[in-house]
């Protein structure tokens, strides 16, 4: 199934800027609000995963390593 991934219309319009009309400027902050985007969505995919994993090993696995990418104290978890 084909999924769509939603960008703020400031990175949206930077990389119109970057690729059509080749206004290198505003590389890093391009980069950086990639680099967020994709730590989103790879959280996102543990925790759906976390969710509905065939298994409870699998999905406990994807649990810790979701609460290990958003921070999450080891005092907090259950």
């Amino acid at each position: 199934m084909k999924k769509n991934v939603q960008i703020s219309r400031e990175l949206f319009l930077a990389l119109i800027r970057y690729h059509l009309f080749d206004l290198r400027g505003d590389e890093e902050r391009i980069r950086k609000e990639l680099e967020k985007k994709m730590n989103a969505l790879y959280r996102h995919e543990l925790y759906e995963t976390s969710k509905t994993a065939a298994t409870s090993v699998e999905r406990e696995k994807a649990r810790q390593t979701y609460l290990d990418e958003k921070g999450v104290s080891e005092d907090f978890r259950w």
